[in-house]
């Protein structure tokens, strides 16, 4: 159990940890390219160390110091036959991208996880990979997952989410195709693995507007020196601590603004939050900026349709920022986060319902009424790293002390 104590004053700096998307894009490409690959500022987090956990194990030879990795990539077809299964831990992340991979290997592998996720659903990559030609064995459509890797086939596949995870999982196993491969999705997704497979030289035709990306097959990898940004996901926490709180300014630096990630920017200007961009940069073809914020009397606002897919790991905090705000703030079109590490609808609202807010919960998302002065509460966290940390910020400008079960 941790206790957090209502603030009176939130100021100072910070620089968030590497993002975590880009990290895990990193080990997996590095491993698959030729010579060596250098990532600075790799997210150390349990999620990414799956990742070089898993490519280790099929025979890649990777240095960890730290924030800074260096990968001893072999080329595409170099990967070995793992001796034991590939355990993801609680990553969905490493589970989906790495299963892309796998299907283009001349071997069989299998790949499970903790107990979160072995209930997440695998059925969304497991379809475009056995329309590909993947062999794939798995109960209920979740882990563990084998996959029987062969001969690929080129696809164009309609995917029914806007899914980074499913994008990248077909992406990646176009690479190993016999055609070209394409993924057309019903929103944009998160980009990074379009601009990651440009830089390490594969050959990627994009069309934004039609949410469109094609990925011709064998290309030449070759390894790259890439400057990891802060992630945006945890700058979040950061953000909205620094508009709610009283007497708050915070400066958050080195945070990717990647317009298909940064969702939770133009929502925190919907509402009125007092937000400033310093020092717009490019790093290793990513945006990026030093972020600004300070208390704000935030309104209310709508957060629906294509936005959704640029935000879904912020709507948990986004929801705290609104439980602030005065007046209503309605949330749809996000289902997908009942299929997180925890159904994020229902616990979000049994929380913020805890601490006093007006809350409702729908079938994709929330309506909440804010501008209501919040309590401190017990909070049921459900193991979910995203409600555990968003009600921490929730908890200071929160009165009375709020307690967070397995806040580790």
């Amino acid at each position: 159990m941790y206790c957090i104590k209502e603030v009176k004053k939130l100021r100072g700096e910070i620089t968030v940890p590497g993002d975590k998307s880009i990290s895990h894009r990193g080990i997996m490409l590095g491993s698959l390219a030729e010579g060596d690959t250098r990532l600075h500022g790799f997210l150390e987090g349990a999620d990414c160390l799956s990742s070089i956990s898993c490519f280790k194990k099929m025979g890649i030879d990777i240095e960890h110091d730290g924030s800074d990795v260096t990968i001893h990539g072999k080329g595409l077809h170099e990967l070995k036959a793992p001796s034991e299964i590939l355990d993801a831990g609680n990553s969905g992340t490493t589970t989906r991208l790495m299963s892309g991979i796998l299907a283009g290997q001349d071997f069989s592998s299998t790949i499970t996880g903790d107990d979160s996720l072995r209930t997440r659903p695998m059925k969304r990559v497991i379809t475009p990979l056995e329309e590909m030609g993947a062999t794939i064995y798995s109960e209920n459509g979740c882990l563990p997952m084998t996959i029987h890797g062969g001969k690929l086939h080129g696809i164009d596949y309609i995917s029914p989410v806007a899914s980074a995870q499913v994008k990248s999982c077909v992406l990646f196993a176009g690479l190993f195709a016999d055609g070209k491969t394409s993924v057309t999705e019903p929103a944009v997704s998160r980009n990074h693995t379009e601009l990651m497979l440009k830089g390490f030289g594969a050959s990627v035709l994009t069309d934004e507007k039609n949410h469109f990306v094609q990925v011709e097959p064998e290309p030449k990898l070759i390894g790259q020196e890439i400057t990891v940004p802060g992630d945006i996901s945890s700058a979040a926490y950061f953000l909205v601590a620094g508009l709610i709180c009283q007497d708050a300014d915070i400066l958050i630096k080195n945070v990717n603004i990647n317009p298909t990630r940064a969702g939770i920017l133009k929502v925190i200007e919907a509402m009125g939050g007092s937000i400033t961009y310093l020092d717009r940069r490019t790093v290793s073809g990513e945006e990026v900026a030093d972020i600004e914020v300070k208390s704000s009397s935030l309104h209310g606002t709508t957060v629906e349709g294509d936005i959704i897919p640029a935000l879904i790991d912020e709507l948990p905090v986004i929801a705290v920022m609104a439980a602030y705000a005065s007046g209503q703030t309605v949330i749809r079109d996000a289902a997908e986060l009942k299929v997180k590490e925890s159904d994020r609808i229902s616990v979000v609202t049994e929380n913020l319902k805890a601490m006093g807010c007006d809350i409702t919960a729908t079938d994709d998302g929330f309506i909440i009424n804010g501008g209501q002065p919040l309590h401190g509460t017990e909070i049921k966290t459900h193991k979910d790293h995203r409600i555990a940390m968003s009600f921490a910020v929730a908890a200071l400008n929160a009165s009375g002390d709020t307690e967070i079960d397995d806040a580790e």
